[in-house]
């Protein structure tokens, strides 16, 4: 265990777990899946968004899209179907999916728009650009012409943007954070009205960002939580998904 070193560096902060315990949730999506065969459409949002400033700058953040791939995958094992909806990484889409690459925060809302009526749920795993400048430069800022400042504008917040044309889908966020993880987390499940959170800690370096392991918090709509190991990426996307597919069969 640990935190922040002696050299202000970021150290780990969970011990890895070499075999994580199958969560009750887990086993019922597993057997579920198993007895009953049928298939769900999956919509995924992975990786980053990238707000131009001018043709050549752009604001953005450290998502690399691992999880929300992670997710398309496991969904795709487990015999679904799945659109994958990305922003700009280097990582190869799954073969099976239907892939869907945007750049911009309003081009991933208009992409989840146009095929919610289709999905049995969407997983907003995307880490999408809070910001964006005002205004966009048609030309590359010279540095002797810059201003000081760059005067910006809220971007479209997909999950509540949608909210009102929700139907039947089940909604997945997540909570990235680097403190007051799980207040932050129940405030993302109430305000968003979305069935499930995905709460990670994103300030340790074997969790979140650039690494291939997670940790993470399930936490339900209907009070109840999952507080889950240490693990890869791919088995938390396979809990994520064994926790859709119950829902979805109890509906």
């Amino acid at each position: 265990m640990g935190a922040v070193t002696p050299s202000g560096h970021l150290g780990l902060c969970h011990d890895v777990a070499s075999s994580p315990s199958e969560s009750p949730l887990g086993k019922l999506g597993r057997e579920g899946r198993e007895n009953n065969g049928k298939r769900m459409r999956f919509l995924v949002t992975a990786g980053p968004t990238r707000e131009p400033i001018d043709p050549v700058r752009f604001l953005s953040n450290r998502s690399w899209g691992k999880m929300g791939y992670a997710i398309a995958e496991a969904a795709l094992e487990a015999g679904h179907e799945v659109v994958l909806i990305s922003g700009p990484t280097s990582l190869t889409a799954p073969k099976s999916a239907v892939f869907v690459n945007v750049e911009t925060a309003a081009e991933m809302l208009e992409e989840v728009k146009g095929h919610l009526d289709q999905s049995d749920a969407l997983i907003m795993a995307a880490a999408v650009a809070d910001w964006r400048p005002k205004r966009i430069a048609s030309q590359k800022i010279k540095k002797g012409h810059a201003t000081d400042c760059i005067e910006l504008e809220r971007t479209a917040d997909i999950l509540e943007d949608i909210r009102a044309s929700k139907g039947r889908q089940i909604l997945v966020g997540f909570a990235a954070e680097t403190e007051n993880l799980i207040v932050e987390a129940h405030r993302k499940l109430r305000d968003k009205g979305v069935d499930l959170i995905v709460a990670n800690d994103v300030s340790c370096v074997d969790s979140g960002f650039d690494v291939d392991t997670n940790k993470a918090m399930l936490l339900s709509a209907d009070g109840k939580s999952d507080d889950l190991p240490l693990m890869t990426k791919h088995d938390l996307a396979q809990r994520i998904v064994d926790w859709v597919w119950v829902k979805h069969s109890t509906h």
